[in-house]
C-alpha cells in the first residue's frame, strides 16, 4: 500500500466515526485500536488530509546529543592511541574539562558507528576468581620477563615486582644473566626503597625456590632472604599463571606499550634509564583500569615515611630509600678465589660438600682422618697430611663458597 493509498484507508475510517458510527466498531473493521484512530481524525480536523500521512517519530531535537566536535575528538584520541578502550577515552574527556564528559557506553557507540571498533571472540571463555589484598605492602608478586634487546645482539631479561593492593611496580631490574643472586638483589634494593612486605608471592622457579631441588629439597638465596627477613613467602601451584595475575598482567603491558616499541639499547645502563622513566609514568601518570581509573602511586604506602611526612600521589616515592633493617645476600669472593677447610671422612666414605649438589667418595680406609679441603669454583682437591688424596672437578657455585 502506497502513501497515497494509506491516507486514502485512513479517510474513510475517519468519516465513518465523523458520521456517527461508533469508533469501537470501525477499529475492529479497519483493523486498528480506537486510541489511533482517534488520533487520525484529530490530525484529520487540524491538518486535513496531510494530518493522515505518517510522520517521522524522530525527535525535535536532542539536548544530550554529542556534538559533533566531541564525536571527532573521541575519534582523535582513538586513533592516536589504539590500545584506549572506550572507558580509558571516557576517563581522559573528563580529565581535560568537558562540562559533560561522554559515558563509556556513549563512547564505544562513537567508535562503533566509525568502524574503530574491532569485535574479539574468545574461543575457551573461562571464570577466574579474582582476589586483591586489602592493603598495600602486605603482598608483592615476583616473576622474571624476557624481551630487552642490546645493541650487541643480546636479550636481557628483568626482574619484574608489583604490589598486590596498588599495582604500584615495585621492582624493573634489567640483568645480563637472571641468577639466584641478581634477583635477589633486585629484591633487597626494592626493600631499602620502600619497606619489607609481610609476603611475596612467586612461581616456581629456581631463582625463587629449591623445594623442587633433587635428590632432596635446599634452600636457595631467596629463601634465605624472605625467612631472616620475617617474610611469608608463598608460591604458585605448578602450571599455574593466573595465580599471579598481576605480574603477569604488567609484562602484557610492558610489551605491547613499551619494549615492542623501542629499538636495541646501547647498554645494559641505556636500558635500564629508558625502562626506568617509562615506569615513572606508570606508577604516576597511567590511569588503571582495575583501581576505578586511578594510579598506582595514590593507593601505594610504603612501609617507612618519606621525608616524614605520608605519601601524596604527585610526589616520587622511588627516590629516597627508607632507614630500614634489609638482611642482604651474602658478599661473594672473588671469581677464582679459593676457600680451605678440613672435613672428617664417615664410615662410607662419601663427603657431602653441598646438600643437593656435589658428594665425594673417599676410600673407606680413611674413615674417621681429617682431611684438608681446598676448592674454588674449577676444583676440588683432598689432602692428607700435605699429600694429595683426589681432586674432582668443582661444581659449587659463587654463594656455595661464601
Amino acid at each position: 500500500m502506497d502513501v497515497q493509498q494509506l491516507a486514502e484507508y485512513r479517510y474513510r475510517a475517519v468519516r465513518e466515526v465523523l458520521g456517527g458510527s461508533p469508533i469501537g466498531e470501525v477499529a475492529a473493521r479497519y483493523g486498528t485500536s480506537r486510541q489511533t484512530l482517534h488520533s487520525w481524525r484529530r490530525r484529520f480536523e487540524q491538518e486535513g488530509m496531510p494530518g493522515l500521512l505518517d510522520r517521522s517519530r524522530r525527535p525535535r531535537n536532542s539536548p544530550t546529543r554529542l556534538s559533533a566536535e566531541v564525536e571527532a575528538e573521541i575519534c582523535e584520541l582513538r586513533r592516536l592511541h589504539p590500545r584506549w578502550g572506550a572507558r580509558r577515552i571516557s576517563h581522559e574527556l573528563a580529565a581535560r574539562g568537558l562540562e559533560s564528559a561522554p559515558s563509556r557506553a556513549t563512547v564505544h557507540r562513537v567508535l562503533s558507528r566509525n568502524g574503530l571498533v574491532r569485535t574479539q571472540e574468545q574461543q575457551h571463555p573461562r571464570k577466574y576468581r579474582r582476589w586483591q589484598r586489602e592493603a598495600p605492602m602486605h603482598l608483592w608478586q615476583m616473576d622474571l620477563v624476557g624481551g630487552v634487546p642490546l645493541a650487541d645482539g643480546r636479550e636481557c631479561k628483568m626482574v619484574t615486582g608489583i604490589d598486590d593492593h596498588s599495582r604500584f611496580v615495585v621492582i624493573a631490574s634489567v640483568v645480563a644473566v637472571p641468577s639466584a643472586r641478581a634477583v635477589c638483589s633486585a629484591f633487597t634494593a626494592a626493600m631499602r626503597r620502600y619497606g619489607v612486605p609481610f609476603e611475596v608471592l612467586t612461581d616456581n622457579g629456581k631463582q625463587f625456590t629449591g623445594r623442587h631441588t633433587r635428590p632432596q629439597p635446599v634452600e636457595v638465596l631467596f629463601e634465605r632472604i624472605c625467612r631472616e627477613n620475617g617474610i611469608t613467602q608463598r608460591l604458585t601451584k605448578p602450571r599455574s599463571p593466573t595465580t599471579t595475575g598481576k605480574i603477569e598482567r604488567f609484562h602484557r603491558t610492558l610489551r605491547e606499550e613499551f619494549l615492542d616499541h623501542v629499538a636495541p639499547f646501547e647498554s645494559l645502563a641505556a636500558a635500564q634509564e629508558a625502562i626506568d622513566g617509562w615506569v615513572h609514568a606508570y606508577n604516576h601518570q597511567r590511569p588503571h583500569q582495575a583501581l576505578s581509573m586511578a594510579t598506582p602511586v595514590s593507593l601505594f604506602r610504603p612501609h617507612a615515611a618519606v621525608h616524614g611526612g605520608d605519601l601524596h600521589p604527585e610526589q616520587t616515592v622511588a627516590e629516597p630509600e627508607l632507614a630500614i633493617d634489609v638482611v642482604e645476600p651474602p658478599i661473594l669472593p672473588p671469581q677464582g678465589t679459593a676457600i680451605e677447610f678440613g672435613v672428617r671422612v664417615p664410615p662410607s666414605g662419601e663427603i657431602t660438600l653441598v646438600t643437593g649438589r656435589q658428594r665425594v667418595g673417599i676410600h673407606q680406609a680413611l674413615a674417621g682422618r681429617t682431611l684438608t679441603v681446598w676448592a674454588n669454583h674449577r676444583s676440588v682437591h683432598f689432602l692428607l697430611d700435605g699429600h694429595l688424596v683426589t681432586t674432582v672437578p668443582s661444581r659449587l657455585r659463587p654463594e656455595d663458597l661464601a
